[in-house]
């Protein structure tokens, strides 16, 4: 069996187990939250978080929260589509397009069908619409993801590769740690956004490695 044929095998693999765990996660945390049995870890982990408030950490955690909300990741989204349309890479700048704009309304159509209301305390900052899952931690967790996924495949070494999985995954974190702080969602709702957005942005990177494989089966046959 040759390397590319043993990379590819591993690939799939490793997709169709994130896609379980991160469906598994997401069925999980729904079922604890209908039984009411999330309650004291919601209440547990909110009040650790907003323990350490502060004006000078609020101003951060708001910062923060901006990178992981409509405006500040459809900004960085347009960037990044117009910087791989600059370097003739069609398929991945399609991919990102794509990706984000139909996970923002999967994250929708979540909401509207668990309609779960926010935490009944005081925010930090203003935020209507329903709370489960997190648009932030989803939408963060689909675009940086999708941004880790196209640096892993385009730096050389190792160590970079690594290096930006983790700088991204850090950053993940923070926006949805900032949504508990900010006082806008339970930490069931950021678990809830991040396993929602894994399933989809797996599923969507496994299309796209579909795709991107037969064009290469159809450019060698011609």
């Amino acid at each position: 069996m040759e390397e590319k044929e043993i990379k590819q095998g591993i690939f799939v693999v490793l997709s169709v187990i994130c896609l379980i765990a991160f469906i598994w996660g997401f069925v999980t945390i729904v079922e604890e939250w209908k039984e009411n049995e999330i309650a004291q870890f919601d209440n547990g982990v909110s009040e650790i978080v907003r323990g350490f408030i502060s004006p000078r950490l609020t101003t951060f955690m708001t910062s923060i929260t901006f990178l992981g909300g409509v405006e500040g990741i459809t900004i960085f989204a347009i960037c990044v589509v117009v910087i791989l349309l600059f370097l003739k890479k069609y398929p991945l700048a399609l991919f990102v397009g794509i990706t984000i704009t139909t996970g923002a309304g999967f994250n929708w159509l979540l909401k509207w069908i668990f309609k779960r209301e926010r935490p009944d305390i005081e925010a930090l900052i203003e935020q209507g619409g329903y709370s489960f899952p997190s648009g932030h931690s989803m939408s963060s967790f689909v675009f940086y993801g999708t941004l880790a996924f196209i640096l892993f495949r385009a730096l050389d070494h190792k160590r970079y590769k690594w290096a930006s999985v983790i700088a991204v995954s850090f950053l993940v974190l923070l926006i949805g740690l900032s949504r508990v702080y900010l006082g806008v969602h339970y930490p069931s709702d950021i678990l809830g956004g991040f396993t929602a957005g894994g399933a989809w942005l797996t599923l969507c990177i496994v299309i796209y490695a579909y795709f991107h494989k037969r064009k290469h089966w159809k450019e060698r046959e011609n």
